[in-house]
């Protein structure tokens, strides 16, 4: 089942979650929400995946104005005022809407090109709310910090073989995530930037964290 609501953020922001039929045992966080919530399902019919929460953040229409508020070096101002909404406003949404607040070690925060560096940023700034991010093709605005802090989300990676330049900002990330002692694993699927192997790796993804 979707559920879409309307927050006060940036004039009228929708955010739409996928409710599984049973009762959730883990929660995924993600931005770019017309896309990644239709996955839901998905997710949800694979055998070896918990019921899930799946919940999105709708993404602005503009593609620089959308890389802008998801990745924090562009307008740290635009980027924390989302972070607040992403972390706060939707959080408290979803213990209130679906009387749901899970411990970090089941809940992930996931994203997918541009959002894969929301995922990034958000997963590292609140390692102590979202256990482990889910990051497919990111862009490169958002570089590893030379310091990543004492304690650090798990993470998992996704890159396509017919994407050079985003599978090698993944792997970027997975090496410096590693070098810091982070739990990290990093796959390359058959694929161009926005094919289906993004969809197809979720599922993956959640097994391994919430197995």
């Amino acid at each position: 089942m979707l559920v879409t609501e309307t927050f006060e953020y940036d004039g009228g922001r929708d955010v739409t979650a996928y409710v599984p039929a049973e009762t959730p045992e883990a929660v995924v966080f993600a931005g770019d929400g017309q896309l990644i919530s239709q996955w839901g399902e998905f997710l949800n019919a694979a055998d070896d995946v918990p019921p899930t929460l799946l919940v999105a953040t709708h993404r602005l229409d503009d593609e620089m104005e959308r890389l802008h508020e998801y990745s924090p070096g562009f307008e740290p101002e635009r980027f924390a005022a989302h972070e607040e909404f992403f972390v706060e406003d939707v959080r408290s949404w979803v213990r209130t809407r679906f009387d749901l607040a899970l411990p970090a070690k089941r809940t992930a925060v996931f994203g997918v090109s541009a959002s894969g560096e929301l995922a990034l940023a958000i997963g590292l700034r609140h390692p102590d709310l979202y256990g482990t991010i889910f990051c497919a093709s990111p862009g490169g605005g958002y570089q590893p910090p030379g310091d990543m802090g004492s304690s650090l989300p798990r993470a998992y990676f996704v890159g396509g073989t017919e994407e050079p330049w985003f599978l090698e900002n993944a792997t970027r990330w997975a090496d410096a995530l590693r070098d810091a002692g982070a739990d990290v694993v990093i796959t390359e699927r058959q694929g161009d930037h926005g094919d289906d192997f993004w969809r197809q790796e979720l599922p993956l993804m959640a097994a391994w964290a919430f197995a």
